[in-house]
């Protein structure tokens, strides 16, 4: 089984090719960073939802936004400002993507000084997770932090569906 900095590597190789490209809310402080090209989503109920990048970065609830010398803000911060920080990020080229600390967190840091780091201050694990949804390859994937180290899931894509024939009769 690779390593975590080996398993890390795929994933930090391929921020690094690609600009944010759109940043949104999830539930509660949850965040996503949408890297590369967007997709667009539909909701269950058929309206618009976020775009999806061909990575995307998720970090729930604890995360803060630096600067070269200062917090500029986090998950903690008021609300109300989130979204004109958000908006100064997009387009900002990744310079470097890594993981930092004796359980790891994820530090992504963009063109022009800014940073985006993950910071879990709740039981548990570190909340953040890398999906890697590149149409180049036939599967999505992504690695967040399981005991203690950053593991990898791997799902194919658009799997054909199979039917299996009927059971043949024991009565023969």
């Amino acid at each position: 089984m690779p390593s975590s900095p080996e398993v890390f590597e795929k994933y930090r190789s391929a921020l690094l090719t690609k600009p944010l490209s759109a940043v949104w809310r999830g539930h509660g402080s949850a965040i996503f960073l949408e890297f590369g090209g967007l997709s667009p989503q539909e909701k269950r109920d058929g309206t618009a939802g976020n775009s999806h990048g061909d990575v995307t970065v998720m970090i729930e609830w604890s995360w803060r936004i630096e600067s070269e010398d200062a917090i500029v803000c986090g998950s903690w911060s008021d609300e109300e400002g989130w979204e004109e920080i958000f908006q100064s990020l997009i387009g900002r080229d990744v310079q470097c993507a890594a993981l930092f600390g004796r359980l790891p967190e994820l530090s992504i840091a963009l063109a022009g000084g800014l940073y985006v780091v993950s910071f879990m201050t709740a039981e548990g694990q570190p909340g953040w997770t890398i999906f890697d949804r590149c149409s180049a390859h036939q599967q999505s994937s992504w690695i967040e932090v399981r005991d203690g180290k950053v593991c990898e899931t791997s799902k194919t894509k658009n799997a054909p569906a199979t039917i299996d024939p009927a059971p043949k009769s024991l009565e023969a």
